[in-house]
């Protein structure tokens, strides 16, 4: 306790010492702040520095599509493609549809390579439909040959020998009555059906016929009469269908339609009388004297034209008669069937 009067002395401050005096002063100011003993980032060398690029990636690509060794196959496998039709082997995606742009390894190349390749039944198919077409395309050059061309070789052989029968019309040194087999004698005149045709002897198919001409029956027992006989059946064959095809029509014909056959001595008509639409090649009595089924029941001078039916068929004969109704001398020119 002060006393009354005495002096007061100051207080001695304690000893400081430079290092310590920063921090007893700061423990002792209760304001003061504690220390951080954490550095402050600020101080770090770098701190507001911008981030820096990662480093480059130096690792090889990946390629995206099929190798060399696949792209050459591919190759390979399309300049097939256009000479032979065959099938490009698929792509990486193709054969890894899970995984595009994977290249495929040897073993799935090898695999698309072999699929790629026609299947024995494809071949087979392919080899069959080669077969069918060409036959497909013989048969229409024989159906042209067929229907065509033999009407058109025919037409211009017949129209030869009608030439040369015209001519020997006028030939006076020939004995008349001797023909060779497959030589023309006559002419044949259908008004109706605008057929005239050449008439030889005999019916051979490829000396006769198949020329476009008409046959007289002349051989064996089915030997007919020549237009210029008293009595008799005058018979001969034709075709219905190509090689000049003269009877196609005979079916046509009605009672009473004219048949002129001109000889280099007169002209000899006949007039339509019956027809049997079919009968058996067989019945080789519709070319007798006085033809059964004809409906001519006495001697006479008769007409009967042969010929094959169905059309483009031989399984049947077709067969129309005539009665002669007129024999007139060359002298006194044409008949009137003609003339008109």
């Amino acid at each position: 306790m002060p006393v009354i009067g005495d002096t007061p002395q100051a207080p001695q401050a304690p000893h400081q010492s430079p290092e310590g005096a920063q921090t007893l002063q700061a423990s002792e100011d209760p304001r003061a702040p504690e220390a951080s003993a954490v550095p402050d980032a600020s101080d770090a060398p770098g701190a507001f520095d911008e981030p820096s690029a990662p480093p480059p990636d130096r690792t090889p690509p990946v390629p995206s599509g099929p190798g060399r060794a696949e792209r050459r196959r591919a190759a390979a496998a399309a300049a097939k493609k256009g000479r032979g039709g065959r099938r490009q082997p698929p792509t990486a995606s193709a054969a890894a549809p899970g995984e595009p742009g994977r290249p495929l390894t040897r073993v799935e190349a090898r695999a698309a390579a072999r699929a790629a390749k026609d299947s024995p039944a494809v071949i087979a198919s392919r080899a069959m439909g080669e077969l069918f077409i060409t036959f497909g395309v013989v048969m229409l050059l024989f159906v042209t040959y067929q229907l065509w061309w033999t009407n058109v070789r025919a037409g211009m052989e017949a129209g030869k020998e009608k030439q040369r029968i015209q001519q020997s019309f006028t030939d006076t040194e020939r004995a008349p009555g001797a023909f060779r087999p497959g030589e023309g004698f006559a002419i044949m005149y259908i008004p109706k059906l605008d057929v005239v045709v050449p008439v030889a002897e005999g019916i051979d198919k490829k000396k006769v016929l198949d020329r476009g001409m008409v046959g007289r029956y002349a051989e064996g027992r089915l030997k007919t009469a020549m237009p210029s006989d008293r009595t008799g059946n005058f018979g001969v064959a034709g075709h219905r269908n190509t090689h000049g095809e003269p009877f196609r029509y005979i079916n046509r014909l009605k009672p009473g339609d004219p048949i002129v056959v001109e000889t280099r001595d007169a002209y000899y008509t006949y007039e339509m009388a019956s027809i049997l639409p079919q009968t058996a090649p067989s019945n080789v009595a519709v070319l007798d004297p006085v033809p059964r089924g004809s409906g001519f029941t006495g001697p006479g001078r008769y007409i009967t034209l042969t010929t094959c039916t169905p059309e483009f068929t031989s399984t049947y004969r077709m067969i129309v008669w005539g009665r002669m109704v007129e024999e007139r001398p060359r002298s006194k020119g044409k008949p009137d069937a003609l003339v008109g």
